[in-house]
């Protein structure tokens, strides 16, 4: 199949999760990070859905699903662990024209989610395209020892820095960008020294005080 992976924007839109057992609670964590406006439809929750429920972070629904139950929803999840509802939310889904990723069913997908390692705004996905999640999992965990939180630090460097460059009247093009950001730079940022690296990359790029 085609997959297409792209990075969405998910803050304040509204989703529907479809289960409330340990796979809905993973999906929920993520969409709770990213800002989403979650809705968790289930007769059941496991105790921490109904604590992010209870503290106002999502809105439970306490029966099963039925018929209708995507009006409204442009994103939704299918985590329970019974093929038959699924295939019912991925029926309703495509009538609709929602968006769905059923939980371990890339064939009623029309989404998938990839293993994801994160170090702040840096953001690394790994997909099989459905294959094997267990491998994608795998590959994400042997990059974990590359990707560090000294990336994180350097992303926010950057971020600052390009708020400041940007305003310029002719801001530095890719490859300008790409030879400021070489080992000297991540160097300072591994020894902590946030300010010198500040200062060498804006220095760099024209914008030195």
């Amino acid at each position: 199949m085609g997959w297409y992976p792209v990075v969405i924007d998910m803050a304040a839109r509204p989703v529907l999760v479809i289960g409330g057992g340990a796979v809905a609670e993973r999906k929920v964590e993520g969409l709770l990070a990213a800002g989403a406006e979650v809705t968790v439809l289930a007769p059941e929750l496991t105790a921490r859905l109904l604590a992010w429920a209870e503290e106002g972070h999502l809105r439970a629904v306490r029966r099963a699903y039925r018929a209708g139950d995507l009006e409204g929803y442009r994103v939704a999840f299918a985590a329970t662990d019974d093929g038959v509802v699924n295939a019912a939310v991925a029926r309703e889904a495509r009538e609709r024209a929602v968006w769905l990723n059923a939980a371990d069913d890339p064939g009623h997908s029309d989404f998938i989610l990839p293993s994801v390692l994160r170090r702040g705004d840096v953001v690394v996905a790994v997909t099989t395209g459905g294959a094997s999640p267990a491998l994608a999992r795998a590959v994400r965990e042997e990059l974990e020892e590359h990707l560090t939180d000294d990336h994180a630090v350097l992303a926010s460097i950057v971020t600052e820095v390009r708020r400041r460059v940007r305003r310029r009247p002719n801001p530095p093009d890719g490859a300008a960008w790409r030879r400021a950001i070489d080992g000297r730079l991540r160097r300072l940022v591994a020894e902590g020294r946030r300010a010198e690296a500040t200062s060498l990359l804006l220095e760099r790029l024209g914008a030195g005080a």
